[in-house]
């Protein structure tokens, strides 16, 4: 199988998923949909790992929500994501004290479509690689990255790569928020 991976310049595929936001009976899920991010007007930050109930990715999905906060204050929506359903991310949630108090929806992908749009199929197993795609208001993939699946990512890296993506600017080699860019 050949992965043609979504890259930067693209059109975020449109999508309506089932969503958990809650562990708190009678208000777990949610359909979140391209549509309502773009009327939004925010940036979106989603991030994809590859399994519930696993070792590395409860990991990156609890920094993730350290960081919640960060992403909010740079006015970006931050989703999680995976080839699961929502009732598997509800049960992972629910067993696991790092994910009980998150932030962010954690979108389910049951269908693998969304994935398969964003070429980010691992090709025996048919689930997410780790994958990010920063977004911009308009919908266009600004930033990607793909990692293997027994590699976590940096969310701070992450969050780098969005504040250099809002300065609009030209942003050296490990710039940071508040350093100059090379057009000041």
């Amino acid at each position: 199988m050949k992965n043609a991976v979504l890259s930067v310049g693209a059109q975020f595929p449109e999508f309506a998923k089932k969503a958990v936001v809650s562990i708190e009976k009678g208000k777990e899920f949610y359909e979140i949909s391209s549509e309502e991010i773009k009327a939004s007007g925010k940036w979106m930050v989603m991030f994809w790992w590859p399994k519930d109930f696993t070792f590395v990715c409860p990991t990156e999905i609890a920094e993730f929500n350290k960081h919640y906060q960060d992403f909010a204050d740079r006015d970006a929506i931050l989703i999680g994501a995976s080839t699961d359903s929502e009732f598997v991310h509800l049960a992972w949630r629910q067993n696991h004290d790092d994910l009980r108090g998150l932030q962010f929806p954690m979108l389910a992908d049951t269908s693998k479509s969304l994935a398969d749009e964003l070429g980010i199929l691992e090709a025996s197993e048919k689930i997410a690689y780790r994958a990010t795609f920063v977004v911009d208001p308009q919908g266009i993939v600004r930033w990607t990255s793909i990692y293997d699946l027994s590699v976590g990512r940096n969310v701070k890296e992450v969050i780098r790569v969005l504040d250099a993506l809002q300065t609009d600017e030209l942003c050296p080699c490990n710039w940071q928020k508040g350093e100059a860019t090379l057009n000041a």
